[in-house]
């Protein structure tokens, strides 16, 4: 899995483009470099026809700025909280699944075939909460977990991670049922069940509540607004005054970066989007985790 590790030294990081922000933000820092442009070549033209001159005062844009940034920062840590929040859930996800695996080899029945459905359809639970997730359909990973017959019963499913949930608990009933496991051990693995399908629907919470749109139209507006009127006040500041082009871009690279990473936090499922959390390495990890301790209670009883 990827981790905090992989990370290269500050100056390949500070000129990397591969999973830049920056890419995505250019073309309108370019645009603005052309609006500043154009209010460049109307004050020029104004100047030397009319004899008029903007005359606006810069100071107010520090404060402007300040509160702007605020509000950036502000949009910046919602996104953040999603994300970390959907984190956190995949994260228990992991644990979920290796505890009710446990729980299932440590006071379940002594039947191989039961053990090892349980750890295929455990292992088969994360690959279809992604693609759910994602509003991708089943993958090839979930038929060689659960075989072709059952990957197409999971893939017409209304609610495929609710439908391996459900084979799940058929599992644990057949165990309580047909094969004597003690009911104490069964209300305890079927609650390590019951906590996957809350760690999928705290998910599928965040996926369907995005931030409010009046947030996102209302800070991108103070943004606009500070970058066409920004030129204006630069006119009087800078002896050349086709240098203002540049400098509206440089301000507007910080700005227009905050704001897009803010959308980027917004969806932490897409692929599309840079910061999209790392599913399926977390899937195969969870995959391995199970049919690790698979193995590991074949050994013992052998």
């Amino acid at each position: 899995m990827r981790s905090y590790q992989t990370r290269k030294g500050f100056w390949r990081e500070a000129i990397a483009l591969q999973g830049s922000i920056t890419i995505h933000v250019l073309p309108s820092i370019i645009s603005f470099g052309f609006l500043a442009s154009g209010v460049c070549c109307i004050a020029w033209l104004m100047q030397s026809v009319f004899d008029v001159s903007f005359n606006l005062d810069i100071s107010p844009f520090g404060f402007a700025g300040a509160v702007l940034g605020i509000l950036l920062v502000i949009r910046l840590n919602a996104g953040y909280d999603r994300w970390w929040e959907a984190r956190t859930l995949w994260g228990g996800m992991v644990n979920q699944s290796r505890n009710l695996v446990i729980s299932a080899m440590a006071y379940g029945p002594d039947d191989s075939e039961w053990r090892e459905s349980l750890v295929r359809w455990t292992a088969a639970f994360p690959h279809v909460a992604r693609h759910s997730l994602r509003g991708e359909p089943s993958s090839t990973e979930v038929a060689n977990l659960v075989g072709p017959k059952y990957e197409t019963q999971v893939a017409n499913a209304d609610h495929m991670p609710g439908f391996v949930a459900w084979q799940l608990s058929e599992l644990l009933g057949d165990a309580k049922e047909r094969l004597g496991m003690d009911g104490f051990a069964f209300i305890q693995i079927d609650r390590e069940r019951a906590l996957l399908v809350n760690h999928i629907g705290a998910c599928e919470r965040i996926l369907a509540t995005p931030l409010p749109r009046i947030y996102s139209i209302t800070i991108r507006r103070f943004i606009l607004l500070f970058l066409l009127i920004l030129p204006m006040a630069l006119i009087h500041l800078l002896e050349v005054m086709w240098f203002i082009p540049f400098v509206t871009m440089v301000v507007a690279y910080p700005l227009l970066t905050l704001d897009q990473i803010g959308v980027e936090l917004e969806n932490p499922f897409a692929t599309s989007s840079l910061s999209n959390l790392p599913l399926d390495d977390i899937s195969a990890n969870i995959e391995r985790n199970v049919f690790a301790i698979l193995s590991q209670k074949q050994v013992d009883k052998s």
